[in-house]
């Protein structure tokens, strides 16, 4: 694994930085340190623009091969552009979910019809996309779902029911991938297929869902007969899960170094309020502070680790320890948070329910280590795939 950068890599460096200090400036300069989890209602509108602006500079789908509109960037520039990228606090991305996860899952499994029709909108900012995998039966096991899909006939298009729950940014859209069961007599990870849909039709209902942090940027999705063109299904029926579990590798993936730049922010942020207030006096704040900061160097090294010799996509087993050790590292960064403001963690900026942006963040963290597969499932997956040990035995009535 390579832990330095050579010059030709400085130079990119030093082209990103000059680019985010001319540009994220007038309109933009209201986004810096703004979105990402937890303050994702935040100027929707001016981060779609933002997205927009990234792809006329050439700044979106970095990783991407040149011939699908990236850059064709090694891992160590995409590592670059991260960490230029959250050093001029550059908002939280709304085309993440295309960019780092719907697109990459084409490239590696899509038609060359789906890769001309859907990538073109992800690269210049202009189409955004959400994920339909969780359900209220299924949360964190995929398997489980049961959401249907059969194959209309005299339409010639797939027909889709069921229900999908915590989709973020669905209600700001344009299309959501989703995992729907092709075979109804079918169990576990067999009989499902990966659908490209537009959310704009009849037939997909999206409602917010008030959150603990008084915002709604995650959704309920409801599909009522949606329908889905006969050709937008990834690969072919009954082989989604080998999609979907091709999807979860980028999640844990190269996108995982944007997610990083927003927990270096807070961390900052922390940083300087423990400063300003004498909390950095403080034996056990400095102490818990330093011990936040290895666990972000541990996630930069291990991410760099994990993407190192990955010719297909896929990852090092690394990556299976990737969920657990950021779910519970952010969660322990937002009780840091309150330790640190002391007093004012408990006072409202203003009324009725405005909270700042540490405070929504301890809010939100709880729900780290529980969606995107909770705790108790990633150490499953840790023992039975990365380990070998015999799986967890099922309960039966």
């Amino acid at each position: 694994m390579k832990l330095s950068f050579s010059d030709e890599d400085e130079k990119f460096r030093a082209e990103v930085a000059l680019w985010l200090f001319e540009n994220l400036v007038g309109e933009f300069e209201q986004l810096k340190f703004r979105g990402g989890p937890g303050d994702e209602h935040m100027f929707p509108l001016e981060r779609k623009k933002w997205e927009q602006k990234l792809a006329q500079g050439g700044w979106t789908c970095i990783g991407w091969p040149k011939e699908y509109g990236g850059r064709g960037c090694s891992i160590e520039q995409q590592v670059i552009f991260n960490e230029e990228y959250a050093r001029a606090g550059a908002p939280g991305r709304v085309g993440h979910i295309g960019e780092g996860l719907a697109g990459p899952t084409l490239i590696a499994f899509g038609s060359e019809a789906q890769k001309q029709k859907y990538l073109p909108g992800i690269a210049a900012g202009t189409a955004l996309w959400c994920q339909g995998y969780s359900e209220p039966g299924a949360g964190s096991d995929l398997a489980n779902v049961n959401t249907k899909a059969h194959f209309d006939e005299a339409k010639g298009k797939w027909i889709i029911s069921g229900q999908k729950v915590w989709t973020s940014l669905a209600h700001e859209s344009d299309y959501i991938f989703v995992i729907a069961r092709t075979n109804p007599n079918s169990s576990a990870h067999k009989g499902l297929g990966f659908f490209l849909m537009k959310m704009d039709q009849p037939g997909i209902e999206v409602r917010g869902i008030r959150q603990l942090t008084g915002t709604s940027e995650f959704n309920e999705v409801f599909f009522d007969q949606a329908e889905c063109d006969a050709d937008d299904i990834v690969g072919q029926p009954g082989e989604g899960w080998a999609i979907a579990m091709g999807l979860l590798n980028f999640e844990r993936g190269v996108s995982t170094l944007g997610q990083q730049m927003q927990f270096q922010n807070e961390l900052n942020q922390i940083i300087d309020i423990a400063k300003a207030n004498g909390k950095s006096q403080n034996p056990t704040i400095r102490q818990r502070i330093a011990d936040a900061h290895i666990g972000l160097k541990i996630m930069r090294y291990n991410s760099m680790r994990m993407l190192s010799d990955t010719d297909d996509g896929g990852l090092q087993k690394e990556a299976l320890i990737y969920k657990l050790f950021w779910a519970t590292w952010h969660r322990d960064l937002g009780e840091l948070a309150m330790d640190v403001l002391g007093p004012e963690a408990e006072i409202l900026e203003s009324g009725p329910y405005t909270l700042t942006r540490l405070q929504a963040m301890y809010l939100f963290v709880r729900s780290d280590t529980i969606y995107g597969g909770t705790n108790e499932i990633q150490r499953n997956i840790i023992a039975e795939r990365g380990l070998g040990m015999p799986k967890e035995p099922k309960i039966t009535a």
